[in-house]
Formats: structure tokens, C-alpha cells, sequence
């Protein structure tokens, strides 16, 4: 997955937003790291998948 400080600074920005907005360069950085965030998801969630061993 990605680094605390990554996953921390999408929260500020989601809480930012949610409060005051956001300018357009955070807007662009909020979806950079949501798409960085939604791969390594991504990644972990098919790594597991794939671990998964089907019994009958």
C-alpha cells in the first residue's frame, strides 16, 4: 500500500474540501493520489485473490 504520509495528506485534502474547497492544483493533486492509491489497492486486493486456493 502506499506510505502514511500519503494516505494522510488524502485525508487532509478530503477534509479540506469537505470545509473550505479546494484550489484547482490540490483538486489535480487529491486525484493523483487517489489514482495512486486506488492502484496499490488494487494490487493488494488481486495479490490475495490470487492466493485464494478453490477445494471442492
Amino acid at each position: 500500500m502506499l506510505d502514511e504520509q500519503k494516505i494522510e495528506r488524502i485525508n487532509q485534502l478530503a477534509q479540506k474540501k469537505k470545509t473550505v474547497g479546494l484550489t484547482e492544483a490540490e483538486t489535480i493533486e487529491q486525484q493523483e493520489l487517489r489514482q495512486e492509491y486506488l492502484k496499490a489497492f488494487r494490487q493488494s486486493f488481486r495479490g490475495q485473490l490470487d492466493k485464494i486456493e478453490w477445494t471442492d
